[in-house]
């Protein structure tokens, strides 16, 4: 059977609205995600951003508006939705009881895959995780649970993965290599919607940034096109002071190595 190529944006959101009882919290969202590419969804706590995810994930009904998700309806076709999506929370699903296989090998079951322990296999070695996909993950570090969840979230090739706040809580070792596994994600053509809070989190990974602002997207471009809408830039020669995050891998040595954690728990 031949794989059907879908046309048109990977995400696209027309007017939703969805309100708690009589609190409105998403007032008419307009939002296009285009296929293969990275899109941040950035706001602050309470602008809305993991209610639009549900809504687009089928876990919530939106009140009014559409969406469509690699071309289906989220509402009249919520079945089909879910086959071409994966959403990985701000937190992991991980059972820490299992080895990082066996919760590949576990996910790979339920979604009918054929041969999971082959799938496990290659994601384990994708994400590099093969040294430790024997080992239970309740000995992983922060970042390695998180390559495991993301891991487990690709398992049955979706179309679009959501990744809600994915570093929450996560150190900032840990949270490079969560970006180096995003960044890694769209390479392969999979679309991803990333919802943060986090400024440097978008400017880092996403090829494009909506803002999310008291229920509305207020503004949705790439990070060059938000800039030019503030005033020019006026310069000024000033000596530049190490930041916290330059002391930091200044004296751990570990900026580019995703690894070097590997052998220690979080």
């Amino acid at each position: 059977m031949t794989a059907v190529t879908r046309e048109g944006p990977a995400i696209r959101v027309s007017g939703i609205r969805k309100s708690y009882k009589k609190l409105p919290v998403l007032k008419g969202v307009d939002l296009e995600v285009e296929r293969g590419s990275i899109v941040a969804l950035l706001g602050s706590n309470g602008a809305g951003k993991t209610t639009l995810v549900k809504i687009l994930a089928t876990l919530l009904t939106a009140d009014a508006g559409t969406a469509t998700v690699d071309g289906i309806d989220v509402a009249t076709q919520p079945a089909r939705v879910r086959e071409a999506i994966s959403l990985t929370g701000q937190f992991a699903a991980v059972d820490d009881k299992l080895t990082g296989r066996e919760n590949l090998v576990l996910v790979g079951r339920l979604r009918h895959v054929d041969d999971p322990g082959t799938v496990a296999d290659r994601l384990l070695e994708r994400f590099a995780l093969t040294e430790a996909g024997g080992r239970v993950a309740s000995t992983y570090s922060g970042g390695m649970r998180r390559r495991l969840d993301i891991a487990m979230s690709l398992i049955g090739d979706p179309k679009v993965v959501f990744l809600d706040e994915p570093t929450t809580g996560l150190d900032p070792e840990a949270r490079l290599e969560v970006w180096r596994t995003v960044t890694q994600l769209a390479a392969s053509g999979t679309t991803v919607l990333l919802t943060t809070q986090y400024l440097e989190e978008a400017e880092q990974l996403a090829d494009r940034i909506a803002i999310l602002h008291r229920g509305r997207i207020i503004v949705n471009g790439t990070l060059a096109e938000l800039k030019a809408l503030l005033p020019p830039v006026q310069r000024e020669y000033v000596e530049r002071q190490p930041s916290l995050e330059d002391v930091f891998f200044a004296l751990t040595g570990k900026r580019d190595s995703a690894d070097d954690t590997e052998g220690n728990p979080s």
